[in-house]
């Protein structure tokens, strides 16, 4: 079923668009609660209205194209997030909101209407935002935004007046109960896709993460004059432990099960060339689909601590802990026939990056397709995806909506 409904010229003419909404200097960079993030709203505004579509903006600060189905009730939602990280955002989240536009258009050119309600979403802040968090409006609509995150400032401007600048309104409650199941595409990020000649990921879970602050102390000393074998040297000490957490997460991984752990941030002082380092500190982030397995590495991790040379102290400390999030059986099931439909070739995976489905799946059944990305390579200017495999997985969405439509009753779930 290569002879696709949906527009794949209008796909790459909406991709170029809002890539052209960027900060020049820094392509492709369009942050929340930017200027350019509000360019690239009233853009998507437009074009929810001109494809029919009732366009609102949640008390979260999600932009919303709704179309009336014929039954009433529950609400199909489409949708992703239209902000970028700083100099990599011209497919990341971009790709999930102009598909999920096409799918409501190719419906409206057709006559096609819905028994159920169609919502297009752009949400609100995926990406870490100016206010150091991230999921701003998945998690207001899912019920689950932390209240104090409203006090943090940033430029001397709070989240509140920032939502309240984006048309939302943080007095209001967001979370939806309406909403029956909900898709969205993405980029996959890595090369899985790519390298096996697969055209669509089919995502079972997105993966639980946890971040871990390491601080290690040993002792300062004169670099010339404190004999070696005297020594608490905290980086000799940090880099055994780098190691042996890489080493840990690879053989995880190896169980077939995805795992990852990376040391993404380290810092050590006083930090002169005629010191021996005194203090460390690494900030591990771990992921994981399989809960037990997290538990089971920060239990390794707390025996690695123990075993670290005499003269190390170390403290550990969880800064944050999300769980992982399983995809919708019947959805993903929904998903796999209508690739088989498209003559799409399709791959069950689990997703290593946390995505909006995770706090949509909080209210209502979710799931996920992803399609290959050049290289695996995102989060980077080079990230690119390919019109027809976006294309094809416009489609592959648009089969498994109306599958799903005709199959369910136009109630909330």
């Amino acid at each position: 079923m290569r002879n696709l409904r949906v527009n794949a010229e209008r796909i790459a003419a909406d991709l170029a668009s809002l890539a052209a909404i960027t900060d020049p200097d820094r392509p492709w960079t369009r942050r929340a609660f930017s200027p350019r993030f509000d360019a690239g709203r009233a853009w998507l505004a437009a074009r929810f209205a001109a494809a029919g579509l009732q366009v609102t903006t949640d008390a979260g600060g999600n932009l919303l194209g709704t179309r009336k189905g014929r039954a009433g009730g529950g609400t199909i939602c489409l949708g992703s997030h239209s902000d970028t990280v700083p100099d990599g955002g011209r497919f990341d989240g971009v790709a999930g909101v102009v598909v999920a536009l096409e799918v409501a258009r190719m419906l409206e050119e057709r006559g096609l209407t819905l028994r159920h309600d169609l919502c297009i979403a752009d949400f609100l802040a995926e990406e870490v935002s100016v206010f150091g968090v991230s999921c701003i409006g998945s998690r207001a609509m899912a019920g689950v935004r932390p209240p104090d995150w409203l006090t943090l400032t940033h430029d001397g401007r709070s989240l509140a007046e920032a939502l309240r600048a984006v048309g939302g309104d943080p007095e209001r409650e967001s979370k939806r109960d309406d909403i029956c199941a909900f898709f969205e595409l993405h980029i996959e990020q890595g090369p899985v896709l790519e390298s096996g000649g697969l055209d669509i990921g089919l995502v079972t879970a997105i993966a639980g993460i946890t971040r871990i602050e390491i601080l290690l102390t040993g002792r300062p000393d004169h670099a010339g004059t404190a004999p070696m074998h005297l020594r608490a040297d905290a980086l000799v000490a940090a880099a055994g432990l780098v190691q042996a957490i890489d080493a840990k997460a690879r053989a995880e991984a190896a169980k077939g099960v995805h795992f990852t752990a990376t040391v993404g941030e380290f810092a050590i002082t006083p930090g002169a060339a005629n010191v021996v380092p005194g203090t460390a500190r690494l900030l591990i982030d771990a992921r994981a689909v399989a809960r037990g397995q997290m538990e089971a590495f920060l239990v390794w991790l707390e025996t690695a601590l123990a075993a670290l040379p005499a003269g190390i102290a170390a403290q550990s400390r969880v800064l944050s802990d999300n769980l992982p999030t399983p995809m919708d059986p019947e959805l993903i099931a929904r998903l796999e026939a209508a690739a088989k439909a498209c003559g799409a070739r399709a791959l069950h995976m689990a997703s290593g990056a946390g995505h909006d489905a995770a706090f949509l799946a909080r209210i209502a059944p979710a799931a996920m397709l992803f399609v290959p990305c050049r290289e695996g390579r995102s989060h980077c200017p080079e990230e690119w995806a390919e019109t027809a495999d976006i294309a094809l997985g416009a489609e592959v969405m648009a089969e498994a909506v109306l599958a799903f439509d005709a199959a369910t009753e136009g109630d909330p779930a």
